[in-house]
């Protein structure tokens, strides 16, 4: 009776292990955003087709916004804030491998530029992107302490989907006329690589300053960093570090 029980205890100690080394497919100090908020809505444009490139970038393996550990608890803690609001956090991006930025830097170079992504950069070419500061050949996003994010109002009718097939109007339309995303009017579409796109532009109705200017604040009250040219754009100082270029799998 004795053994039995300790055969049993030994075979639910293995089972244990092997879910939790099933579980364990990230990086000491990252986690899956889920795990820790399953209520911050995720729409993680690089693992399919609606963003600039027009498909999955390398490293993308699964729709999961992963981050830092600390990062992960202050997003948290934002939802928190935004909850009583009848608002939502709504990831774009979050770790991003460095095979993914180096997949984009080759998209910027291939000389080939369709319709649908010159709706991300309409004013110019996408090889300027570079030059102009919205791609660079390093990004935070593989450090694990970048973020690409924006407001959803959960009483809204968010129901609206892309559809890859349809020609919408460029990113930096009227609300209506672009790529519906199921988010607030923050002025342009997410990725729009424009001078509109600059969290304190000028060409922006009061409204949607005003909804800039709220994420910018409830970000900052964590100690989040906006970056100038894309009013998506977060980063924690020290919370960075190296880059990595492990790819994103789907949760265990």
């Amino acid at each position: 009776m004795h053994a039995g029980r300790r055969l049993a205890a030994i075979v639910a100690a293995c089972c244990l292990a092997s879910v939790a080394a099933q579980a364990q497919k990230l990086p000491a100090g990252f986690v899956y955003l889920r795990d820790v908020d399953p209520t911050i809505i995720q729409d993680i444009r690089y693992a399919g087709s609606n963003n600039f490139v027009g498909r999955p970038l390398r490293g993308y393996q699964a729709a999961e916004c992963v981050v830092k550990r600390e990062v992960g608890a202050l997003l948290k803690s934002v939802q928190e804030e935004l909850a009583p609001q009848n608002l939502s956090l709504k990831m774009f991006d979050c770790y991003r491998p460095t095979r993914a930025v180096a997949d984009m830097v080759a998209w910027s170079r291939d000389g080939k530029e369709t319709p649908a992504q010159k709706r991300y950069n309409p004013a110019f070419s996408k090889a300027d992107l570079f030059r102009l500061g919205y791609i660079a050949e390093r990004s935070g996003h593989s450090t694990g302490a970048a973020l690409d994010l924006t407001l959803v109002e959960l009483k809204a009718d968010n129901s609206a989907t892309f559809d890859p097939a349809r020609d919408y109007a460029d990113c930096t339309a009227n609300v209506n006329l672009r790529a519906p995303d199921g988010s607030v009017d923050m002025g342009t579409g997410y990725d729009c690589s424009d001078t509109k796109s600059h969290t304190a532009a000028k060409s922006i109705t009061a409204a949607q300053r005003r909804w800039r200017e709220k994420l910018v604040q409830v970000m900052a009250r964590r100690g989040f960093v906006n970056y100038s040219k894309e009013w998506w754009h977060f980063s924690l100082p020290g919370a960075g570090g190296q880059a990595y270029d492990f790819p994103i799998a789907p949760r265990k």
